[in-house]
């Protein structure tokens, strides 16, 4: 499967995951420091506009953490299409405007799969949905993210949190939440 086929696998789970969060969850507090469900859902529907962008050659105008959302999984849906054609027409044999400097596709397709992986996981947890994804995508993020996540990126303060120690042995979910500095 190719990456842009995983990524557009996991996004519809992503999307199958927003149309199922109830409106009384939407306060509740998720895996993420700081931020109820509405707050991580603005994220991923604000990100993804900025991957979107990114993936069709065009940079984003504002600040992608001040978006919200007012219809999420319409707004989830379409963004994701508008990634996934612009990786799809585009190719990714190049480099693309993301947040004021040129990267190669695939570390934006690396960061994107990560960013959508991990959140899923971090929405379904605080929903009550179980996760979706499949080992193999699990495992391919978690390699991309070993990859891809440096560590002055992580700590107080910072996007991601320090990384928790899991067994070899853990479940992949586990392993995957962990790097990502998830409470296992």
């Amino acid at each position: 499967m190719s990456d842009v086929d995983m990524l557009d696998a996991v996004l519809a789970k992503d999307a199958a995951l927003l149309a199922g969060v109830p409106a009384a969850a939407l306060g509740s507090a998720t895996p993420c420091p700081g931020w109820d469900v509405q707050v991580l859902v603005d994220h991923m529907i604000g990100w993804l506009q900025v991957f979107a962008a990114s993936a069709n050659g065009q940079e984003v105008e504002g600040d992608p953490s001040t978006f919200v959302s007012t219809a999420p999984v319409a707004e989830f849906e379409a963004a994701a299409r508008d990634l996934v054609s612009g990786w799809r027409r585009g190719g990714v044999e190049r480099a693309v405007p993301m947040i004021g400097a040129k990267l190669p596709v695939q570390m934006v397709l690396d960061m994107s799969l990560m960013e959508y992986v991990i959140h899923g996981c971090d929405l379904a947890t605080a929903t009550g949905q179980a996760v979706p994804f499949s080992d193999d995508e699990m495992l391919v993020t978690l390699d991309r993210a070993r990859s891809t996540l440096p560590d002055d990126y992580r700590g107080e303060g910072k996007p991601f949190g320090v990384a928790i120690e899991v067994g070899p042995d853990a479940p992949v979910l586990d392993r995957l939440r962990g790097f990502m500095g998830r409470a296992v």
